[in-house]
């Protein structure tokens, strides 16, 4: 007789663990827990110490370029999934990741373990970059609008309504008077924008004659940025009137760098150029390739660094414009390169994330995803994180 009464203990004993499990798993349905798009137990990456990577290419100038060296090897940390490709670049800002996916959703993961913080679900696809300032995220997206979110909570703030797609990364400036701080955003209703942070009013507008997909360069009380009508336009930040106007020779889809009062951009004609400002100018031309530049340049202290599509990485002398090396890769490269100390780090559209040795474009190390990357990698915090057409988020790490 006390063979049943054991089986009928072994069988609660198995059983109860599983109803509990159940009813946990029904309540965090009913209670809207989402489960992150990484496994729960994700391992801590330790985070290095170090400036933030906070919109597209690191900074105002654009300039491309992170603070912290990188080691020849790196390691998948984590990887982070949604549910369309990524053609928007992640920003780094107070240890989290922020990025925009085709699903239409803005991003805030953990940058130790990839799990999502929050998410905003917006009408159409994302990809522009996000730009993090003052504890709120701005971005584009191709219905439109600009948004502004709250960093921590992904709480709506305000939308401001232009008349086409935003597809390229806002900028900041301050206000003259130093109290407020205004949005930038070029949109394919031919108009750089200039927007109130606070209110999402605009504060003044600045008309081209064709789509704006880049992002625009901020520095010395100047934006900078390259349109589809061909020209380098030069603004005012303080009232949004012309400083001034260079013709490329055609039309610009890349963002420009803009350092020490020189603009570094390539256009649709496979030509890369490097413009004076207060010259007015073209000071050299590179043209060495044959096929467009969709790459924004890193500005390193002697060289310039661009994705060609001629699947090539260029590297180009500051002074000269003179070919230093060249890096080939098995596809188009639209990704920007970031300039870590003494390597690069760029994706292509051959599905592999390369990192290349300054000095002499060598190969120090290279991951296979599979799938195009033609997101731009962001470096901070001894973290590298990129996005691709797979739908996921990739973060790198040192190896153990």
């Amino acid at each position: 007789m006390k063979t049943p009464v054991i089986a009928i203990l072994a069988a609660i004993i198995v059983l109860v663990p599983c109803v509990i499990l159940a009813l946990m798993i029904v309540y965090r349905s009913e209670s809207g827990y989402r489960q992150t798009a990484v496994e729960a137990e994700q391992p801590k990456a330790t985070l290095r110490s170090g400036p933030d990577w906070p919109m597209f290419h690191g900074g105002q100038g654009l300039s491309g370029r992170a603070a912290p060296s990188l080691p020849d090897s790196l390691k998948v940390v984590w990887k982070f999934k949604t549910d369309d490709q990524i053609k928007s670049s992640p920003v780094i800002v107070d240890d989290r990741v922020f990025v925009g996916s085709s699903d239409g959703n803005m991003y805030a993961i953990e940058l130790a373990n990839g799990n999502q913080v929050w998410a905003y679900k917006a009408p159409d696809a994302i990809e522009a970059t996000p730009c993090v300032i003052a504890g709120s995220v701005y971005f584009g997206c191709s219905d439109g609008l600009l948004y502004a979110l709250d960093a921590g909570t992904g709480s709506f703030k305000w939308k401001y309504e232009t008349d086409g797609e935003i597809l390229g990364a806002a900028n900041w400036t301050r206000s003259p008077d130093g109290e407020k701080i205004w949005i930038l955003v070029g949109s394919y209703d031919n108009i750089l924008h200039c927007v109130d942070s606070a209110t999402g009013e605009a504060v003044w507008t600045y008309e081209t004659d064709n789509y704006i997909n880049g992002s625009p360069a901020v520095d010395d009380q100047k934006t900078v940025f390259g349109g589809c009508d061909a020209l380098i336009h030069v603004v005012s930040l303080t009232d949004g009137s012309k400083v001034s106007e260079i013709d490329s020779g055609s039309y610009i889809a890349a963002s420009a760098a803009f350092v020490d009062g020189q603009v570094y951009v390539g256009n649709y004609d496979n030509v890369f150029i490097r413009a004076d400002i207060a010259a007015g100018k073209i000071i050299w031309e590179y043209k060495d390739s044959d096929s467009p530049f969709f790459s924004s340049p890193a500005i390193g202290e002697d060289v310039v660094v661009v994705g060609g599509r001629d699947k090539r990485v260029h590297c180009l002398g500051r002074d000269d414009g003179k070919a230093v090396w060249t890096f080939q890769t098995l596809g188009e490269v639209d990704s920007s390169p970031a300039i870590c100390g003494d390597k690069i780090v760029v994706g292509s559209e051959d599905g592999r994330l390369y990192m290349i040795r300054l000095s002499d474009g060598s190969k120090v190390w290279s991951y296979e995803i599979g799938q195009a990357v033609t997101s731009s990698p962001a470096v901070a915090k001894g973290m590298v994180v990129v996005g691709c057409d797979d739908g996921y988020v990739y973060a790198f790490g040192p190896e153990e």
